[in-house]
């Protein structure tokens, strides 16, 4: 059959001769140029084998193969064929095979050299999905350990061919002319899909691609276009195939297609001249309230903005509406981040272990992920029980023993993380990790079947209508949330009835959930591991639950509470519209993080039997209680760091129990710490004022830092920090200091100093400023000049005292004083007290204690 003309054509050459020479190349070649369904078939003649080309789509998929078996004049599934999820067309004769990427990662898990594949094509790899990413790296260390001959080719309109082109090895770059006519750019803001539709019907006179983010609003517009009088069609990846090509195909009269961004590459919507772009997408992110990924709504990148654009320019000039404006277009970022760096990359790991890999973070990413995102899956890969726990390879290490379930074929110690037998059984499975503990656990328990349905109602969108506004009910009480969910569409499959006791079903997610149950439900029964006889049909959906979410445990915080506590210590509150109001334990399938306690949407109860022992722990701890300010000691059952409950105990271990004490006593130091008018409190204050003065002495500072070790010492055997506090500070504190430093201090900062009258007073000491003297007058007789300290470097500040022990003049300058000062002094206060000794020189006069002996009669 004659092909039309495609710029692809002309870059072909040199793309096949790329190919041969180095056996990896990567295509540049614009929207609109040809290269999905022209590189492929080309490939065939210079490669042998299969070539299979990966899209990031179901739909684009399935597009793609049909255009090229149109093209080549073939049936569909013969020598052009496609396999996505649950779907495939394709058979003995298929030479080219278009996938999803989690399809070549399956593949890879029983066809780890793709044997019979003779080349690899990454198409729209600008798009850089998380999967994408990793068949990539798959490829990369396939063609560089045993498949040199495996040739890869990625293509792409906007990527930076550079990164790409280094990482396979220096391949070389080709690039392609695109087709494509002028498209207009208005701008719209403030206007509805349906709005735009209408402007873009009178602006061209051909058919009009709407871009919408999800299918709610593809619904909610469709009912605005109902009276249009032309065709409206949706256009997204969970129609059936034959709607999908009715959307895609020109239908002889105007359509509308409102389509998610399945149509923004690869696809071709025939006939289409108009663009109407809401701006926005749903694109997959990590949330934290589901434990998975999710899909949320984002505006598009002006890249993404552009490949729409594009889309009204295949055939001729058209126009584009984006609803909204120009300023806003240029703060959008330039490309969308990959998801390597956005979502969870659990399910990457857990593949990369099923294929071989023994350490995720060496893997070799095109880009990495982010290191807390390797810890995170990690830990949730054992959590889940899929990987062998690393505290118990170090164990088994130690011993030079292998753990069961681990794959070691030589004999030798295991690898870390391997997988065990069960994260074998469900890496195989192309649902999340979660999902695949709970499919594979509801197998064990005998009912594979009622567990899909569960898996399938947490990975789909939920069919159940949620009224706008606040819930206006209260759920009656429950086991489970998720329990009454899965019989409330089983229900519906009997009955076909959307009322249901926990609400309005939406009939095409009702249908949605009940088609993946049944795929779920084929996938486990072709595993190798037969059911076990099954036990209660509804504790095997709330055992399946609880595998799949045994890091969210929660225990309620008391009786009909609604608030709990998770594993790991966060605060969790049940929504109204849950009904799990009695169980002490349950897990929390589905919480919105947002807010200081996260709320819980769908809970589901959990049987203490239930938890499996290698988790539990039982241990004495001694806490310190803020309010007594001593230390208690309780026994305490933990699930991981979940305490399940405590009883009071004896404290035995006293090094544990000087440790919790000392810890508390550093946080509230000034409690403990001796009273600075005690004689430990005034050697601290001299010891700290000296080291100010001192520098080079290097005396302890004596606060919390240097005290700790002091502080676990003085705990032993004390319960309080009362007892702490009338500890023996002053021995403690003096056994840091060295001989020398002691003789400094006694020396640079004595306690005491020495007056002419032979008295001994205190210095007083305070941090930050200078020591005080307070001494009386006539003590001082004979001192000529100020005392210091530190090395003679800080003047003493004399209080000088009348008789009456009240300062009189306070001075760093005793000289002047005697000068200047004292005469006033002397003039102002002998006739107040004659009995004391007011010499005219007090130079030369002898320092006396009290008051003058009369002369003897």
């Amino acid at each position: 059959m004659p092909r039309d003309p495609l710029p692809i054509d002309a870059a072909l050459p040199e793309l096949l001769a790329a190919v041969r020479a180095s056996r990896a190349a990567v295509l540049r070649a614009p929207t609109g140029a040809g290269k999905t369904t022209r590189v492929p078939p080309a490939l065939l003649d210079v490669v042998p084998g299969t070539v299979v080309m990966l899209e990031p789509r179901r739909v684009a998929a399935r597009a793609a193969a049909r255009r090229m078996a149109h093209e080549h004049g073939s049936a569909l599934g013969d020598v052009f064929g496609y396999q996505v999820r649950f779907d495939r067309a394709a058979g003995p004769n298929t030479r080219v095979l278009v996938v999803t990427p989690g399809v070549l990662l399956r593949r890879l898990h029983d066809d780890p050299f793709l044997d019979g594949v003779g080349a690899v094509v990454f198409d729209e790899f600008h798009e850089r999905g998380l999967d994408a990413d990793l068949a990539l790296g798959m490829v990369k260390l396939v063609r560089e350990t045993v498949r040199p001959d495996l040739v890869a080719v990625v293509m792409s309109a906007t990527i930076d061919p550079g990164p790409v082109a280094a990482y396979l090895g220096g391949a070389p770059v080709v690039d392609s002319a695109g087709r494509s006519f002028p498209v207009e750019i208005v701008y719209r803001p403030r206007r509805t899909a349906a709005e735009g539709v209408r402007e873009a019907l009178q602006l061209t006179d051909g058919d009009v691609l709407a871009f919408l983010p999800g299918l709610r609003e593809i619904r909610h517009t469709a009912d605005e276009l109902g009276d249009l009088g032309v065709e409206v069609l949706p256009l997204h990846g969970d129609l059936p195939p034959e709607q999908q090509d009715r959307a895609l195909q020109q239908l002889g009269r105007r359509k509308v297609v409102l389509a998610t961004n399945v149509a923004e590459t690869s696809v071709t919507v025939e006939g289409v001249t108009a663009v109407v772009d809401t701006g926005l997408a749903r694109q997959l992110e990590f949330e934290p309230a589901v434990g998975m990924d999710r899909l949320r709504l984002v505006p598009i990148s002006r890249a993404s903005a552009d490949q729409r654009a594009g889309r009204a320019g295949r055939t001729r000039p058209g126009v584009c509406l984006r609803l909204w404006d120009e300023p806003g277009h240029r703060a959008r970022p330039e490309q969308t981040e990959p998801e390597i760096r956005r979502v969870d990359v659990c399910g990457a790991a857990l593949q990369l272990l099923a294929l071989g890999e023994t350490d995720v973070s060496s893997f070799p990413w095109l880009d990495r992920p982010r290191p807390e995102a390797i810890d995170q899956a990690n830990r949730l890969l054992e959590q889940l029980g899929l990987v062998i726990a690393s505290r118990v390879v170090d164990d088994l290490l130690g011993r030079g023993a292998s753990p069961v379930g681990v794959d070691n074929p030589t004999g030798l110690a295991p690898r870390p993380n391997g997988l065990t037998d069960l994260g074998r059984e469900a890496a195989r499975l192309p649902v999340h990790p979660r999902l695949g503990r709970l499919l594979v656990e509801g197998k064990l328990l005998g009912d594979p079947r009622r567990a899909a349905l569960a898996a399938a109602l947490l990975a789909e969108r939920d069919p159940f209508v949620r009224p706008d506004g606040p819930p206006t009910r209260t759920a009656p009480p429950t086991a489970s949330d998720v329990l009454d969910r899965v019989e409330a569409l089983e229900a519906f499959e009997r009955t076909k009835r959307l009322d249901t006791p926990v609400g309005q079903l939406h009939r095409g997610g009702a249908f949605a959930v009940l088609e993946a149950r049944d795929q779920f439900a084929r996938l486990l029964a072709s595993g190798g591991r037969q059911p076990a006889v099954p036990i209660d049909r509804d504790a095997v959906v709330l055992r399946a639950v609880f595998a799949a979410y045994p890091d969210r445990l929660a225990r309620r915080r008391e009786p009909g509470s609604s608030r709990a506590v998770t594993v790991g210590g966060r605060g969790v509150r049940l929504a109204p519209t849950s009904g799990v109001r009695e169980p002490e334990l349950f897990v929390c399938a589905d919480v919105d993080a947002a807010g200081a306690d996260a709320f819980v949407r769908l809970a589901s109860g959990v049987d203490r039997a239930w938890l499996p022992a290698e988790r539990l722990t039982v241990r004495t701890d001694v806490t310190f209680d803020d309010q007594t300010e001593r230390l208690a000691a309780r026994k305490r059952t933990r699930f991981d760091d979940l305490i399940l409950d405590e009883v009071q105990a004896h404290i035995a271990d006293e090094a544990d129990a000087a440790r919790v004490l000392a810890a508390a006593a550093r946080d509230r130091l000034a409690k403990v710490l001796p009273d600075p008018e005690s004689d430990a409190g005034r050697f601290r204050t001299r010891v700290r004022c000296l080291r100010g003065w001192l520098p080079e002495l290097n005396l302890p500072a004596f606060d919390a830092a240097d005290l700790g070790d002091l502080l676990e010492h003085l705990a032993r055997g004390r319960r309080s920090l009362a007892e702490l506090r009338s500890g023996p500070w002053l021995d403690l504190m003096r056994g840091q200091l060295t001989f020398d430093q002691q003789r400094a201090l006694d020396r640079e900062a004595p306690d005491r100093l020495e007056v002419p009258s032979g008295s001994h007073i205190a210095l007083q000491y305070e941090e930050g400023r200078p020591p005080v003297l307070a001494a009386r007058i006539q003590e001082l007789f004979g001192l000529t000049e100020t005392p210091r300290v530190g090395g003679g470097r800080v003047k003493v500040l004399l209080h000088l005292l009348a008789p009456n022990h009240r300062p009189q003049q306070v001075t760093d300058d005793l000289a002047s004083f005697w000068k200047t000062g004292y005469p006033l002094v002397r003039k102002e206060l002998r006739g107040r007290y004659p009995k004391h000794s007011w010499p005219d020189d007090p130079l030369t006069a002898e320092a006396v204690r009290g008051a003058r002996r009369r002369p003897p009669t």
